[in-house]
Parts: structure tokens; sequence; C-alpha cells
């Protein structure tokens, strides 16, 4: 079985129809902004086999993320499972906000995205810093971030992400 990816402009449609819209990003996330009328499912507590037998395998369901890795990742999960009829948004809700789709916005937070941007910079700045005036050893910092995203983009999957998902902050 394959994903069916579909535009952020049928989200109307879909809800009008009453079908299942799940966001998987974190619950700070969602609770930052989401689609409206979407429920929080985050991918980390995504239950493939649960899911199922609260839907049912073959009842749609559409799937978004931020802009869709998440929701891919989800949907292979629900795919594995047994679910028959998996559908992702694509591009997520940053596609949905573009097609002008109503979001309902909360109290503020910051991406996953953003996060890894901000660490990893603060990683290999503190990391330089440290070689050249303490240590050149602690030039392996930086060295090591740059490997972790070279690495993250080859295999579109990012253990600096999947570890800040963890975090309190992000809960």
């Amino acid at each position: 079985m394959n994903i069916v990816i579909i535009s952020a402009r049928q989200l109307p449609e879909i809800f009008s129809n009453g079908y299942t819209v799940i966001d998987v990003r974190t619950p700070k996330e969602f609770q930052a902004a989401h689609v409206a009328g979407a429920e929080s499912v985050p991918l980390d507590g995504l239950n493939g086999e649960q899911f199922c037998g609260k839907y049912g395998d073959g009842f749609p369901v559409y799937i978004l993320c931020q802009s869709g890795k998440r929701a891919t990742m989800a949907a292979e999960r629900l795919i594995k499972a047994g679910h028959k009829n998996v559908n992702v948004i694509e591009g997520g809700t940053s596609a949905a906000i573009d097609a002008h789709i109503e979001v309902e916005y909360g109290k503020g937070t910051i991406s996953i995205e953003r996060q890894v941007r901000i660490a990893a910079g603060a990683l290999v700045f503190v990391g330089s810093l440290l070689g050249l005036f303490v240590h050149g050893g602690f030039f392996a910092l930086p060295a090591f971030v740059g490997a972790g995203l070279v690495f993250a983009g080859v295999t579109d999957t990012c253990g600096m992400g999947m570890m800040l998902t963890k975090c309190p902050w992000n809960q």
C-alpha cells in the first residue's frame, strides 16, 4: 500500500466529510498553532495497532505535521499496522497556513526545526571558541555536529531533532 499525498487546499473538503485529521507534531507545537479541527496525536506516542483499533483500518485518516516528514513517518507506521486508507497533507501546517486554511493559534513555541538550528549553531560556535582559546581538541565538537548534519541531510533522519522532541519544554 502506498501513501497518498494530498494538497492542504483539500482540508476544508476533508473536514466537511467528517474525516479524521491528525497532527503528529509535539504537544507544544500543536498548542502554538494547528489546523482547526485537527486532533493532536504526537508521533512518539502513535501506536499503529491502537489507532487502527480506535478508528478501524479502512476509515480515511489524514496526517499532517509541520512540513511533511513526521507525517510520512506516521503514515508508514499506520500502514505497517494494517491501516488501508492513509493520506499525508503535503507541506503540513505550513502549507495549510499558506493556503489560508483556518488555523488556531495558542501560546508561542519554537518549532523542532528551529530548535535544531539553534542547538547546532550554538554547539559549532562554542566548540570553535573553545578550540581557538582553550584546546584544539574542542574542534572535534563542531566537526561532530557537521557530520551529524550531513548524515541528517543524506538519510532525512535527524538525531538531534528526535532528542529535542523528548525534552520537557516540547512535551
